[in-house]
C-alpha cells in the first residue's frame, strides 16, 4: 500500500537470488543454522556416525551427536521481497573438505560457525575463506552449558583481520540466524565496493 491506494496492477518483484556459504568444524551447528532458518524443508545428506569413524572423526565436546553431513544442508530464506538466499551447508570434516572448492563456486560470502569448546575446528574454514578472498562473518554459536568470552577475546583466538565481523548467535534461533545472514549479505557488499573502488583507482 502506498497513500492508502494497493499497488495491484505492479509487476511483481523479480527477486534477486544470493549464495551463501555456512562453514565451520565438525558439530558446530552448520545443519542446526541451516535447519532453523530455511523456507523450505532443508536438503540434508547426513549419514550416522559408525565406529569405523571413530579414528577419523574428533567428537570431544559433541560426544551426543550421532549423524555427520557428508555432503551439503541445503535451505533458502527471503530476507526482503526482493532478496533471496540460498544457504549450502558445507561438510565439517576433513575427510569432505574436497568439496569445498565446488560449493564455494559463485557464493557471494560465508558464516562460519565457531563453538569456543572446540575454537581450533574453525581454523580451517577462517584459512579458506581468507586465501579464496571470499567476504565471511564470524558466528560464535552460542551452546548450553558453554563457557562466554568477550567478542574480542575471540577475535584475538582466531587472528581475524579487523574488517571480519564477529558476532553471538544461536544456531537454533530463527531471529539470531537472520541477523547472521544480514551481517553476512551486508559485509559482502561493503567487500564488492570496496574491490571496485581499488580497481577503478587509476
Amino acid at each position: 500500500m502506498i497513500f492508502g491506494r494497493s499497488q495491484r496492477g505492479k509487476p511483481p518483484v523479480e527477486p534477486v537470488t544470493l549464495k551463501i556459504l555456512v562453514a565451520g568444524g565438525f558439530g558446530v551447528g552448520k545443519t542446526t543454522l541451516v535447519g532453523a532458518v530455511s523456507e523450505i524443508r532443508p536438503l540434508r545428506t547426513e549419514e550416522l556416525l559408525t565406529e569405523a569413524g571413530r579414528p577419523v572423526d574428533d567428537v570431544r565436546g559433541v560426544e551426543n551427536k550421532h549423524t555427520t553431513t557428508v555432503a551439503m544442508d541445503f535451505g533458502r530464506i527471503t530476507l526482503r521481497e526482493d532478496l533471496v538466499l540460498y544457504l549450502f551447508g558445507t561438510p565439517g570434516q576433513e575427510r569432505f573438505w574436497f568439496m569445498w572448492d565446488e560449493l564455494s563456486e559463485g557464493a557471494l560470502g560465508a558464516v562460519v560457525l565457531a563453538d569456543t569448546r572446540r575454537l581450533e575446528d574453525c581454523f580451517a574454514a577462517v584459512d579458506y575463506f581468507e586465501r579464496r578472498g571470499i567476504p565471511f562473518v564470524v558466528g560464535v554459536n552460542r551452546f548450553d552449558g558453554s563457557a562466554r568470552y568477550p567478542a574480542d577475546s575471540v577475535r584475538r583466538a582466531l587472528d581475524l583481520d579487523a574488517d571480519v565481523p564477529l558476532v553471538m548467535c544461536d544456531a537454533r534461533d530463527r531471529e539470531s540466524v537472520k541477523e547472521v545472514l544480514i551481517e553476512v549479505v551486508q559485509h559482502a557488499m561493503a567487500h564488492a565496493t570496496d574491490h571496485r573502488r581499488t580497481v577503478s583507482t587509476p
